[in-house]
């Protein structure tokens, strides 16, 4: 049975198998005791400029006069040629070879339409790819191909594994297929976002038929920090947060490691160009991931995660806790029932109810779009949000209590 999606469980269902007091539909966020708490700076110190001396200004030093004298043309013409025949040997021989180095030898005709299964190996460069596609005769003109993946964005996008493709196929045809995906038959294991080490490992089961507790013994960041940087201080020896959710496609039946290593090789790819370690506030790269996991958890609309990401960090500012049901979840091991008011007892360093800050570490894999939101929340003044009775996913959000208590009313009528 494939496992649940992780996403925290909206209260206005019915609990049957807890015998837990139920909290009542809406109530996301508790009246919070000691707003007016100091708020924190969050500007960073600026550095002082030091001035670069200028060099002094010389004086101008008098031409010398130069004695004028006849000398004969034929050294000139001679120099001349000896330039133009250099021209030519850099024209068609150096230039040619430098070509050749980087995107294959072109000089062999191959004719247009034959189909070619190739390989796009995980964490490959654009430059990589472009020589690939060019040495098996798929690309006739790398600029062409570097246009069309500039004009469908898709430099990001791009995606590894096993393809047929044919020679002198259109760049933008190529492009297409290179975003949708591998399309040689193999074995291919989609790993969603939002989802724990432990679903994830269910999922790698389902799919590859390794067992769940072969995956979560081998997912230590301690096997891996020395290849990954970025799993240094990782917290609880785990990997949660950085099995990077995305479809992938093995052409032959992978071990636990190799796919962990591809699910790494994948996070690290998708988030080298976002500058975890320029956080705002002074958040580290860590932080920054468990932030994305905890938004992804609590919406699953893109455009809300900045303004999601606003209401963590203004809470965070004034020492207000974050309150968020997805973290309790995790805390009480998952599951689908909603959250009680028992279990925002439970004692663990993920009740965000009564501990102030962020959870120790991620209790997700949060997709690059909620990274990107912990990166650059929305600049508002927002405290609460609420399901929005409209019942579409998004979100009713208010800095003041008393506006989220009526839109938690008018969540919990519109669900009666």
């Amino acid at each position: 049975m494939a496992p649940n999606d992780g996403r925290a469980p909206r209260r206005s269902q019915t609990s049957t198998a807890s015998t837990s007091t139920q909290r009542p539909a809406g109530k996301r966020f508790r009246e919070p005791a000691g707003r007016e708490g100091a708020q924190r700076s969050t500007a960073a110190p600026r550095g002082t400029r030091t001035a670069t001396p200028r060099p002094a200004v010389q004086a101008p030093r008098p031409h010398a006069r130069r004695t004028q004298q006849r000398t004969s043309p034929v050294p000139a013409i001679v120099g001349g040629v000896i330039i133009a025949i250099i021209l030519i040997v850099v024209c068609f021989v150096v230039v040619p070879t430098v070509h050749d180095a980087i995107f294959g030898a072109q000089a062999e005709t191959v004719a247009a339409g034959q189909e070619v299964q190739l390989n796009i190996p995980e964490g490959s460069s654009g430059d990589d790819i472009a020589q690939i596609l060019a040495q098996n005769h798929i690309i006739d003109n790398p600029k062409a191909y570097y246009a069309a993946v500039e004009a469908a964005d898709a430099a990001m996008s791009i995606k590894p594994g096993d393809y047929i493709l044919t020679t002198g196929q259109d760049p933008a045809s190529v492009v297409t297929q290179l975003v949708e995906g591998p399309n040689v038959e193999g074995i291919t294991l989609t790993i969603q976002e939002g989802l724990t080490v432990a679903q994830t490992a269910a999922r790698v089961e389902e799919t590859l038929g390794i067992p769940a507790d072969e995956f979560i013994a081998q997912a230590k960041a301690s096997n891996y920090v020395a290849d990954y940087p970025f799993l240094e201080g990782a917290y609880d020896d785990s990997l949660e947060g950085y099995l990077y959710p995305k479809t992938y496609s093995f052409s032959e039946q992978p071990t636990a490691d190799q796919v962990i290593r591809t699910l790494l090789d994948q996070f690290q790819a998708e988030t080298a160009s976002l500058g975890l370690d320029n956080a705002p506030t002074g958040l580290s790269a860590h932080d920054i991931v468990t932030m994305a996991s905890l938004i992804e958890r609590e919406t699953a609309v893109a455009d809300e995660r900045p303004l999601v990401a606003s209401v963590m960090y203004n809470r965070l500012a004034i020492d207000m806790p974050l309150q968020i049901d997805a973290a309790i979840v995790y805390a009480r091991g998952g599951g689908s029932d909603p959250v009680t008011y028992d279990d925002l007892e439970i004692d663990s360093p993920y009740n965000i109810y009564q501990n102030l800050g962020l959870t120790p570490g991620p209790i997700c894999s949060p997709s690059v779009s909620s990274i990107e939101a912990a990166l650059n929340p929305s600049d508002t003044d927002y405290l609460y949000y609420v399901a929005s009775p409209d019942g579409d996913g998004t979100h009713r959000f208010s800095s003041d209590y008393e506006q989220f208590e009526r839109d938690s009313q008018e969540y919990s009528e519109s669900h009666q």
